[in-house]
């Protein structure tokens, strides 16, 4: 086999879906040329698509800030350029061709996925490293020698090989995403704990097109405000990178940072398939106030006695759908701090640069590892719309609102697992077991389950450009207690039904007397209180059909 095979630039490897809706695989910069044609990134899994997305606006980053629309030098020296530039490729509707063919030809040679001093997200010296087969690189598998997958979702060769194109797509999750399980070849040197992105909960903006959700994730200003330093990739490195578990500043510029090496890795290859991988610890800095980082949502920490208080990334809960966390993604929690592309589109937005009030999609992508982020057990994916007046200025009452009306929900949701818990007690269940927890949390999220959807329809109907007056925030305010109300009412009904005839009848525990009906009355009670929700007169009930 050549030493030197494979080259990003030339070769098909990046999974995109077509305007009809097919997947095909594209070269780099077909990509990015053609990406208003495309729908969106289609690889295996969100994470790898995520992953691949961040090296995309890499490239864009490095090119726009030092290039004009026309491919001539220009680096960007002040926010009004920077916004200027990014508002002329917004217009155009497409990339530019000049700029970024002459970008990516000058560094070609660094775009090799197999060469012999620097292949492309590799570096030589990891062949020192633990040793995977390429069952542990497929990010659907991620199977090691020791945990082997009962239902996996391929076997024979294509469990134990890969195609080029998609170890390249594996290799920049697995830098991105890998877990904690590999162990130093150096004695003493500390962990860099799970790979960069794995400690995120990623949120981006998406748009009709890739073309439109590149552009709305090309930051060129750190939280819509202050310029980047030089960009510097990880292909200019003169050499790659080989020390093990180093501990670095966090980058101060966008390209660096959307492509850290949180990992030394060497693909290994045979008869042209790639068969396993080799890899060490890379680089890693601390996830506190790592403000630089523009797409993760925040959540605020207590300092230690003495010491002031700070900003972490957030991680996404598999049982929290986005909306819940509508405080982190706006920055409205107390000591909050929003996501650096919420501040830049609600820059855009500000400055008229994005002059549309239409609803904005947004995602957010994070990886659930297992017990000290030893293995990765799922890949959550959530999304959002809203519109981006909530993130001005002028959309703050609106804010206060919607947050109020999620700590209701909220609040009712706690209400039913109350009424699941007194059933459970009803019906003749053991007071403070396992299953009674159980019963608690499972009447919770059946409750988040049908809220969903209706609470997402709501959220997305709030335009603050519409005005913010008392009238129209108390109408908006009694069209979700109604609806929330009636749905917790429903549920505690079907609740009490499936209780059965035992928790009808009811039982004494701890001189208390529990039954479903004492039990749903209390509930239903409340849950009209907590919601608002008006009483009927007599004569009202009486003219009801």
């Amino acid at each position: 086999m050549p030493e030197i095979e494979f080259n990003l630039l030339d070769e098909p490897w990046i999974r995109v879906m077509t305007e009809d809706c097919k997947v095909q695989e594209c070269t780099l910069p077909q990509v990015l040329l053609e990406s208003h044609h495309y729908l969106r990134l289609a690889g295996e899994l969100p994470t790898q698509d995520v992953a691949i997305l961040r090296l995309l606006l890499a490239v864009l980053h490095t090119v726009f800030y030092r290039m004009d629309t026309d491919g001539e030098e220009d680096p960007i020296e002040d926010p009004t350029q920077a916004i200027r530039r990014w508002q002329e490729l917004w217009k155009a509707g497409q990339f530019p061709q000049a700029p970024i063919q002459t970008y990516l030809q000058q560094w070609k040679d660094r775009f090799w996925l197999f060469h012999p001093d620097h292949p492309f997200y590799q570096v030589p010296s990891a062949s020192a490293g633990t040793t995977y087969t390429a069952a542990k690189l497929n990010g659907e598998l991620s199977e090691s020698s020791n945990k082997v997958r009962l239902f996996p979702v391929c076997a024979g060769k294509e469990k134990t090989e890969l195609n080029y194109a998609a170890a390249a797509r594996w290799i920049i999750h697995l830098n991105g995403f890998d877990d904690t399980s590999a162990k130093p070849k150096e004695k003493g040197l500390p962990s860099p704990g799970a790979g960069w992105m794995g400690k995120l909960g990623l949120v981006y903006a998406e748009g009709k097109t890739l073309f439109e959700t590149l552009m709305l994730n090309l930051i060129l200003l750190k939280d819509g405000s202050q310029l980047w330093e030089e960009p510097a990739p990880v292909w200019e490195l003169k050499t790659p990178k080989g020390a093990e578990r180093t501990e670095i500043a966090m980058p101060n510029n966008q390209a660096e940072l959307l492509t850290l090496q949180s990992r030394r890795l060497l693909l290994i290859r045979e008869k042209e398939q790639v068969v396993g991988y080799t890899l060490l610890g890379g680089d890693f800095f601390s996830k506190i106030n790592a403000d630089e980082e523009q797409m993760t949502l925040w959540e605020h920490r207590d300092g230690k006695k003495n010491e002031p208080g700070y900003n972490q990334p957030k991680r996404l809960k598999p049982d929290r759908q986005m909306w819940r966390d509508f405080s982190a993604i706006t920055g409205t929690q107390d000591n909050g701090k929003a996501p650096g592309v919420m501040n830049w589109i609600a820059m855009l937005k500000r400055k008229r640069v994005l002059d549309s009030n239409a609803v904005t999609h947004f995602r957010t992508v994070g990886a659930k590892y297992g017990d000290k982020d030893f293995f990765i057990e799922d890949v959550l994916e959530d999304h959002l719309d809203f519109r981006i007046s909530l993130l001005e200025e002028a959309g703050k009452v609106w804010d206060q609102l919607i947050l109020h009306k999620i700590e209701q929900t909220e609040k009712a949701a706690r209400y039913l697992s109350k009424l699941a818990e007194a059933l459970y007690i009803a019906s003749g269940g053991q007071p403070d077991s396992s299953t009674q927890a159980a019963r608690k949390g499972q009447a919770s999220q059946m409750y988040y389950a049908a809220v969903d959807v209706p609470f997402r329809r709501w959220l997305a109907s709030i335009d603050p450009e519409q005005g913010d007056g008392e009238i129209l925030r108390a109408e908006k305010d009694a069209q979700w207690c109604t609806q929330a109300y009636r749905i917790a009412l429903e549920q505690g009904r079907k609740m009490v039904q499936n209780a059965g005839e035992a928790a009808f009848a009811g039982r004494w525990e701890k001189d208390k007397f529990y039954s479903s009906a004492d039990a749903f009355n209390r509930f239903s009670w409340r849950i009209r209180d907590h919601f608002h929700i008006k009483r009927m007169t007599k004569e009202e009930r009486d003219e009801q059909p």
